[in-house]
């Protein structure tokens, strides 16, 4: 099965590494912000995107495959150092656990809006995920079906109104039940408790993150976030105080979506102030 990825610019690679249910598109502005000096890498996941969407047989869909293609996407564009991550909702927890098992790769980390442990406080899913997570009918017919997930997090994921060519381009691959699983599947795959398939890699991060403290880190965070709330940007802060820290008010889940114009010139100046 395919991966496609963008491949813009020359220089120290900068991975960008989507969520659910968005894909590259929505990293559109930091790519053609960044790719003047910099070698922009930016895959849709299986299933996602412009990538293929096989079925359940021929891929599961987990956490542990998510890294491993990650892993196998880089070899296959050569890129094996000085490698600055990007990360968002999914992406987060995808890139970090890449990052662990390939410490000496990483120069730099620019976390918006995700995760590297579990739930602060040990809150449960919001009741949206949580249907979709363990009733599976409702699951399968409004994700799968009627595109819940994707359309619904076109008015709840950003903080302002998108307009209508952004709202067009971000449910683009989503356009038919097959090409929906992916939607499904990751929200399926969220480790919650011990016996779920992705608890162990997910613990594991969680458990290891202390071993990233030495990488330069910007956090950029979107206050009006539904999943990833404000306690989890406070988390962050606990686990890496010396950090560089943004809070907006004027954005929610989709940062890049609300605000793009003030996170590329933040991200350019961090790019800056730590040379690879």
């Amino acid at each position: 099965m395919q991966m496609h990825y963008l491949d813009e610019g020359s220089g120290d690679p900068v991975v960008m590494l989507h969520g659910n249910p968005t894909w590259s598109f929505y990293y559109r502005s930091l790519v053609k912000g960044l790719s003047s000096g910099y070698r922009t890498i930016v895959p849709d996941h299986i299933g996602c995107g412009l990538s293929d969407k096989p079925d359940e047989n021929q891929y599961d869909y987990r956490y542990q495959s998510r890294v491993e293609d990650l892993e196998a996407l880089l070899d296959h564009v050569d890129i094996k150092s000085r490698i600055t991550l990007i990360l968002h909702d999914w992406g987060g927890m995808i890139g970090l656990a890449f990052a662990l098992r390939n410490l000496e790769k990483i120069s730099r980390l620019v976390i918006t809006n995700t995760t590297g442990f579990f739930t602060p406080g040990g809150k449960g899913l919001p009741l949206r995920l949580w249907l979709i997570r363990y009733i599976a009918p409702f699951a399968t017919i409004g994700v799968k079906g009627f595109n819940l997930f994707a359309r619904a997090a076109l008015y709840m994921a950003p903080y302002k109104r998108l307009a209508k060519d952004v709202k067009a381009g971000l449910i683009a691959p989503y356009n038919s039940w097959e090409n929906r699983i992916a939607t499904l599947k990751f929200v399926q795959d969220i480790p919650l408790r011990p016996g779920d398939p992705s608890y162990d890699l997910g613990q594991y991060v969680d458990q290891n993150l202390h071993r990233l403290s030495d990488i330069p880190k910007l956090i950029c965070w979107g206050k009006h976030d539904f999943v990833f709330t404000p306690a989890f940007f406070e988390e962050w802060k606990q686990r890496f105080p010396d950090a560089e820290y943004h809070l907006f008010s004027d954005a929610g889940h989709y940062l890049l979506e609300d605000i793009p114009e003030k996170i590329l010139p933040i991200v350019q100046q961090f790019l800056t102030a730590h040379p690879v």
